[in-house]
């Protein structure tokens, strides 16, 4: 069931956007070559006790999940991209890292993600992140109310396409609220003014995703981590925003932190 956010509940929303956004930049800052994925679960896991927030992750076991995710992130690396579960990992040099967070404050959920490099970065991998952020760009442009679905997957497929790239619409955007994971589901390709109406009070996690050479997944035998079927690598970046009379408003907005 897809479900229209009133002013008062869009505003009550925003504190969860912003811890969601503090976390990944917190996050992000302290990652570099040597961190382990297990150091970051439980640096993530401390700063939702500290906050009261509750983990969207922890107990989450949707029907594509083998079992209860059991952390508090997703470390995807490398040729991961999503659903990465934390392991005994330290991060090496020129590790191609995303971060997908998601939690609850006070009833309200917000979710987000973020790809960088720790170390020594190769080009084709700054050139991988930097679609994936210039298509969620695209996309909250187009999430305009009286606009559709398709137009804001059509956004993200032209910038994506324009690049070179493969596009997999097994895994996309979605309905935000009480829960993680709501209708409507929005693909990253889809066909301009096709799709549900974006209706004021809309809140939605637009999250463009890419593997470098391949649209094709596979699974880890955790259950959970997708990977390229190919060994290419993978980015991802993600916000939660609300669609508003007044143009989107980006809940986990991380710019006013001083990071992407």
């Amino acid at each position: 069931m897809i479900e229209l956010r009133t002013p008062a509940e869009i505003e009550a929303m925003r504190p969860a956007g912003r811890f969601v956004a503090e976390t990944l930049a917190t996050l992000r800052e302290e990652t570099t070559v040597g961190t382990n994925l297990l150091a970051i679960d439980r640096r993530a896991h401390d700063l939702i006790r500290r906050a009261g927030a509750e983990s969207c992750y922890i107990d989450y076991h949707p029907s594509f999940g083998a079992s209860p995710f059991g952390k508090v992130i997703c470390t995807s690396i490398n040729d991961a991209v999503l659903h990465g579960l934390p392991f005994d990992y330290a991060l090496r040099d020129g590790d191609l890292v995303t971060l997908d967070f998601a939690v609850s404050v006070d009833g309200w959920v917000a979710d987000s993600a973020v790809s960088f490099v720790v170390g020594t970065a190769r080009d084709e991998d700054l050139a991988l992140i930097d679609t994936t952020q210039r298509a969620l760009d695209a996309a909250i442009a187009a999430a305009q109310v009286g606009s559709r679905v398709g137009d804001i997957s059509h956004a993200i497929a032209g910038v994506c396409h324009g690049d070179g790239y493969e596009i997999n619409t097994d895994f996309g955007g979605h309905g935000v609220g009480r829960i993680m994971h709501g209708d409507p589901h929005i693909p990253n390709d889809g066909k301009p003014g096709r799709g549900y109406p974006l209706r004021e009070g809309l809140v939605v996690a637009l999250e463009p995703w890419l593997l470098q050479t391949t649209d094709e997944l596979v699974t880890d035998p955790d259950g959970w981590t997708l990977r390229s079927v190919d060994g290419s690598r993978g980015a991802h970046s993600e916000h939660t925003i609300a669609i508003t009379s007044a143009g989107p408003i980006v809940l986990t907005d991380r710019s006013f932190l001083g990071v992407d």
